[in-house]
């Protein structure tokens, strides 16, 4: 089914997200993972690309498996910033012989010490978008950044750009996480203001342990609220107490969004099918899976 149709719904829908294991030893651990969330009966799951593409040959298959053996909708990721154009037309071609419809369309993050862009790649998104359009009859997503995206100044500029990769194509968008849900109220206000009228699927990001805090600072340069800071501040040291408090801010979140008019969100619940489990447990009654 595709995403676009889903995200049509009133009622609350959850999605979550896997990524491809690093070595094809961890590809059984990943498909059992990947089994477990999808007996949570969730809106659709996303299967990450890898980092610097590294992954990206087991993405195809794992959506594949998600979307035919469990019958659950599937959304691939194609990052484009470490392979050629070649390269990306040949996993266009394999996620249409699978029969996969939806595709999250990402430049990636730039590798360091390198020259960019290469010969024969994409140098932006929008890039990527329009090719992925011209190849092939499919539902298109693509990134946004609440707090605008590390590498552009102003604000005003990131939501420019963001208007362009939207009329090269894309379908609906996914936020990068955040922590503070008036974020995403005023960023969903300035981008209406500016004519990108696509659906908006918030990103939500269960901080299960204190040492993620450190990588989300390092990545996305995302703004902890106090609030939030409190939380790790008290419980960072205790694994399960932090896995708990974790899973309850999130939920928090979550609820607020549902309260305030938005119907799906996603959760960056990676391959932690227990964190997902918690997650629909405590929506139990407002998500009906």
């Amino acid at each position: 089914m595709r995403i676009s149709e889903i995200l049509k719904s009133r009622e609350p829908h959850i999605s979550f997200e896997i990524f491809p294991p690093k070595t094809d030893a961890g590809f059984e651990s990943v498909i059992h993972a990947a089994d477990q969330i999808a007996e949570l009966r969730p809106s659709y799951i996303s299967v990450t690309y890898g980092a610097g593409g590294g992954t990206s040959k087991n993405t195809v298959k794992i959506a594949s498996h998600i979307k035919h053996n469990k019958n659950v909708t599937s959304l691939a990721h194609l990052t484009c910033v470490s392979s050629t154009k070649d390269m990306v037309h040949k996993v266009i071609d394999e996620l249409k012989e699978q029969g996969i419809e939806n595709v999250l369309a990402l430049r990636g993050d730039i590798p360091q010490d390198s020259e960019f862009p290469l010969p024969n790649h994409y140098r932006y998104a929008s890039e990527l978008i329009e090719d992925i359009r011209s190849r092939g009859d499919f539902c298109i997503g693509a990134a946004c950044y609440p707090e605008g995206h590390v590498e552009t100044e102003h604000k005003a500029d990131d939501i420019l750009n963001l208007k362009h990769k939207v009329d090269c194509g894309v379908d609906f968008l996914t936020t990068q996480m955040f922590f503070d849900n008036s974020i995403l109220y005023n960023f969903l206000y300035r981008i209406r203001e500016k004519g990108i009228t696509v659906p908006v699927v918030p990103g939500i990001m269960p901080v299960t342990s204190a040492k993620q805090i450190k990588r989300i600072g390092f990545l996305s340069g995302t703004m902890l609220p106090q609030r939030f800071l409190a939380v790790v501040d008290r419980f960072g040291d205790d694994p399960e107490a932090m896995k708990q408090a974790g899973i309850a801010y999130a939920t928090d979140q979550i609820i607020d969004l549902f309260a305030n008019g938005v119907n799906h969100v996603h959760v960056y619940s990676m391959n932690k099918p227990e964190v997902a489990e918690a997650i629909m447990k405590n929506l139990s009654q407002i998500v009906k899976a």
